[in-house]
């Protein structure tokens, strides 16, 4: 049986979803603690993760998705665009296993999982999606 996954993900976190055709599994993958720079010049804050904590919780979820046959990603912000940059270079192997990259706000996890079976099974209860989509930035 081929296992579908797909992770909606933004700075903080990123939840992957095992989903079946009835029911699914959720784990969350935590991102380091964001540091916050204040400057005292200009009144600004500013936050942003250090490059090799991004790095960590790239890691930790690509290994999450390893035994992933296909892989869907979403999420609101540029994060996911810089997790397939990652893939591309440090898992290329993972990364030729992701069939679809869409931008996505902050669904339940109900909203997810109907989501994913649309997009996994159509209606008529066969695999959708088969071939490999076209990720824009490719």
């Amino acid at each position: 049986m081929r296992q579908h996954l797909a992770v909606w993900m933004d700075g903080e976190e990123a939840r992957v979803f095992h989903v079946r055709k009835k029911g699914f599994n959720e784990a969350t993958v935590h991102s380091p603690k964001h540091r916050v720079h204040r400057n005292p010049k200009d009144d600004l804050t500013r936050t942003g993760t250090r490059p090799e904590g991004e790095h960590d919780f790239f890691r930790e979820l690509a290994g999450t998705l390893e035994h992933a046959d296909r892989i869907l990603v979403l999420g609101p912000s540029t994060t996911k665009l810089f997790f397939l940059r990652y893939l591309q270079q440090s898992a290329p192997e993972l990364e030729a296993r992701i069939i679809g990259l869409e931008t996505a706000d902050h669904p339940s996890d109900g909203q997810m999982a109907a989501h994913v079976r649309r997009y996994f099974w159509s209606s008529r209860g066969t695999v959708a999606h088969s071939a490999r989509q076209h990720v824009i930035g490719r």
